[in-house]
């Protein structure tokens, strides 16, 4: 089966087993490899990525579902040679230990941003108009991102910093 993806702004039309997952093809396929395998379950968040600008664990979602969409991995986030907001402040911060969870990590970080800046509320907002970025919202909204080395407290002082950054 042929499936035409957009991935970080670059068209591709791959030919594959309609039960591949996006995940595989952009890591085997494409050769992107900074979207992780994890679980293989959709409950640890490595394999975080934007999808049509919403963020999905990519390990759920098949390849053949997905033709015409718009995808964003880390890789287009930034570069090592112009790092985004977000990577420098996960550097200044350390806010990773192992770096495996990381780019599922930013990738949820990059969608928790412009979910604040919709003012898109969570169950820990105070109300439906909008939410702070307070460390409670951070928490709440990246609970879907799990990191075994328990680097949540510099997780969550990262994405406060890169958000003052952007402001």
């Amino acid at each position: 089966m042929k499936t035409t993806l957009t991935v970080n702004a670059t068209s591709h039309e791959v030919e594959h087993d309609p039960r591949r997952t996006l995940l595989d093809t952009l890591r085997d396929d494409l050769g992107l490899p900074g979207t992780k395998k994890g679980c293989d379950h959709g409950q640890c968040g490595a394999c975080t990525i934007l999808l049509n600008g919403e963020r999905v664990n990519a390990c759920l979602c098949l390849t053949a579902m997905h033709d015409g969409d718009e995808i964003t991995t880390i890789e287009g986030i930034g570069t090592p040679d112009r790092l985004s907001a977000l990577q420098k402040a996960f550097v200044e911060k350390d806010g990773f230990q192992c770096g495996y969870c990381t780019p599922g990590q930013i990738m949820s970080a990059t969608a928790l941003m412009q979910e604040i800046a919709e003012g898109a509320p969570s169950y820990v907002s105070d109300g439906l108009d909008g939410a702070a970025l307070t460390d409670a919202e951070i928490a709440e909204r990246m609970s879907g991102n799990l990191c075994r080395c328990s680097a949540y407290p510099l997780i969550r002082e990262a994405i406060a910093m890169a958000a003052e950054v952007k402001a």
